[in-house]
């Protein structure tokens, strides 16, 4: 990476990188606040009542210990996506610090001190406020310091679930592998973990019984923290209590869905009065299909294959048509979801090797991959890995064992494919990265995979209360052919164009919208 083209860069996403950045600050600060709230009560509480506080202290350690995915996970399918499970999340975790010092702040006071407090004729509660916290206060900050500087970090994985920040940057850039795109989302996230380090610090510093500065000065500093605060979460407090009569358009965690998600965007507000929401790369179809159940979505981009296997856990078969009527009509049945027609195009999966690896074992089909599947290493993205119309099904179809698996990010795979650390990877039949690499599809020999042709499905509230979105979709039937979207992810992909831009270029060259 050139020196120069990552300050180009930067100085071209200037403006995202402000609004992520603010966005970053307010899903944190908000996280950090809650974690305050719920914390120094509770180390105040176990100080008094000592018994409680290994049971306390321990949950506290315990959901620490959790790994953050997975309590994401454990959040979603009650919480949804979005701010709310993220900013949850992270409070969680930042609990742990703030109780721990809160108790061993107070704990560790000197008795004499409380002592001459009660013979003075002071109540528990005058104890607490003017003797006990003051006194516990550089500890206590020490402790919302660790958390606020941790809950930076972990924000960074709200992208996951379409709630913002800097994470946007980071899983965009993995995703397409470019590295400007996570410097620019990494850098600024680092800075501000270690602005918010300092402000802090001085913060801890300035209510220190030992620093010299008068009472005023404390109060005045107290008083300003607390209002830059509330100045910056207000704004995102208030907005999640607004009404608003939008929809909300999301998609899965690849440049593919990105794309196509933006291209129902870029139609619908451009041709209806209808307000949109575009809640991207959203942690595959678990995620963004458990989002659209419960309503943090309206419309996402589908396939069919996906909704036949993986969302109603039927048989795959290769009749395209045979696949999207069972596919449309159990998404209506099951889950009061509309299937629209299919684009085109049909992004089936495969498998995927480098030109000299081919070369060397004379590989086209599966069923030649199968004869030195033994001493080969497949890296898959980890859906892949879990599906039935994936890996485990693929290897009970053609009879083969691969000597090692692992699963990788779908931006990572490629890399770590060029790089010789794996063999063999799976891919979308349009993928753009496939040309980007110029690697070598293999071909399913045997049709295990089902067909997967791209389609729009949303909630049916949603198509009925606004029967004009409907109509705007249905323009995409039969539009997108498979050389076209390859054509269409290799612009984001390896020319780096953003995902709308191509989307909306698209729409332009075909008369869909001025």
């Amino acid at each position: 990476m050139r020196t120069g083209n990552f300050i180009d860069f930067i100085m071209l996403k200037k403006d995202d990188i402000l609004s992520l950045s603010l966005k970053h600050i307010q899903l944190s600060l908000l996280a950090v606040v809650i974690a305050i709230a719920i914390g120094v009560p509770l180390g105040i509480l176990i100080s008094k009542r000592k018994k409680m506080a290994p049971p306390i202290i321990g949950i506290a350690n315990i959901l620490q210990a959790i790994p953050s995915l997975a309590l994401m996970g454990f959040l979603i399918p009650v919480l949804g996506i979005g701010e709310t499970p993220s900013i949850i999340m992270v409070s969680l975790y930042s609990l742990l610090p703030i109780i721990k010092n809160t108790y061993t702040g107070l704990v560790n006071i000197n008795p004499a001190t409380i002592e001459a407090g009660r013979a003075m004729g002071m109540t528990e509660a005058q104890l607490l406020t003017m003797v006990q916290l003051p006194l516990a206060l550089p500890v206590i900050m020490a402790g919302i310091r660790i958390s606020a500087v941790t809950a930076v970090g972990l924000m960074t994985i709200a992208a996951f679930i379409g709630a913002g920040g800097l994470g946007s940057f980071i899983y965009t850039g993995v995703q397409t592998v470019n590295t400007n795109m996570i410097l620019a989302g990494a850098i600024p996230a680092c800075i501000l973990a270690l602005l918010i380090d300092f402000v802090i610090g001085k913060v801890e510093k300035t209510v220190n019984p030992k620093n010299k500065s008068n009472k005023a000065q404390k109060k005045r500093l107290a008083i300003v923290a607390v209002i830059l605060v509330i100045a910056i979460i207000s704004p995102m407090v208030f907005s999640a209590f607004g009404k608003s009569d939008k929809i909300v358009i999301g998609s899965k965690n690849y440049t593919e869905n990105n794309l196509l998600a933006n291209m129902y965007a870029v139609l619908i507000e451009e041709n209806t009065d209808v307000k949109v929401e575009k809640k991207l790369d959203l942690a595959g179809t678990d995620v963004v299909f458990k989002a659209t159940t419960m309503g943090d979505v309206d419309i996402y981009p589908e396939y069919t294959g996906t909704v036949l296997v993986s969302i109603l856990n039927e048989k795959p078969t290769s009749d395209p048509e045979k696949t999207y009527e069972i596919a449309k009509n159990g998404l209506k049945e099951k889950y009061d979801i509309e299937m629209l027609r299919p684009l085109g195009f049909n992004n089936t999966y495969t498998l995927a090797v480098t030109q000299d690896f081919a070369k060397k074992y004379k590989l086209e089909t599966f069923s030649d991959l199968k004869k030195i599947s033994n001493n080969t290493t497949i890296g898959a993205t980890m859906e892949f890995l879990g599906r039935d119309d994936g890996l485990s099904g693929v290897k009970e179809k053609y009879n083969m064992n691969f000597k090692s698996e692992k699963g990788l990010d779908s931006g990572l795979r490629y890399t770590a494919i060029n790089s010789g650390e794996i063999d063999v990877t799976d891919a979308f039949a349009t993928d753009g990265l496939l040309k980007a690499f110029d690697l070598k599809v293999l071909e399913d020999d045997l049709k295990f995979f089902p067909p997967y042709y791209a389609v729009p499905v949303g909630r049916s509230d949603t198509f009925d209360k606004y029967p004009e979105v409907r109509e705007e979709l249905l323009k995409l039937e039969g539009l997108i052919d498979d050389e076209t979207m390859r054509d269409l992810n290799y612009q984001c992909d390896k020319l780096g164009k953003e995902t709308e831009t191509v989307a909306r270029e698209f729409l332009k060259s075909k008369g869909l919208i001025k």
